[in-house]
């Protein structure tokens, strides 16, 4: 068993940043991947980034602006956004992967990019 635990999160003006926390309860070398989701208001929820060992990925609407990260001696992933937008706007979550086959999540953290 894995617990995610995110923190984080706030509200932020447009073009602001915020960095974003995943805590887990274990090795987080043992954990892959680990990546980043979010949901807004009304819609699926989407990819945002992952790190596969010191491999990273993202999806094309957060290049260049997102920048995910972990810190095995704290067991934690971060994930640096930059020049956030309004449609950023989402609950993010944590999530990891352990024996190919086991899928933990975090309980979100609320991110709101507003004037």
């Amino acid at each position: 068993q894995v617990q995610l635990v995110e923190s984080g999160g706030g509200l932020v003006q447009p073009g602001g940043s915020l960095r974003l926390s995943c805590a887990a309860s274990r090795s987080i070398s043992r954990i892959n991947p680990m990546g980043w989701y979010r949901q807004a208001p009304g819609k699926q929820r989407e990819w945002v980034a992952n790190i596969i060992g010191g491999d990273t990925v993202y999806a094309n609407s957060v290049k260049g602006r997102f920048t995910i990260s972990g810190d095995n001696a704290k067991n934690t992933i971060y994930l640096q956004m930059n020049s956030l937008k309004p449609e950023d706007t989402a609950v993010y979550y944590c999530r990891g992967v352990v024996d190919t086959w086991q899928v933990y999540w975090g309980q979100g953290t609320q991110v709101t990019v507003s004037s």
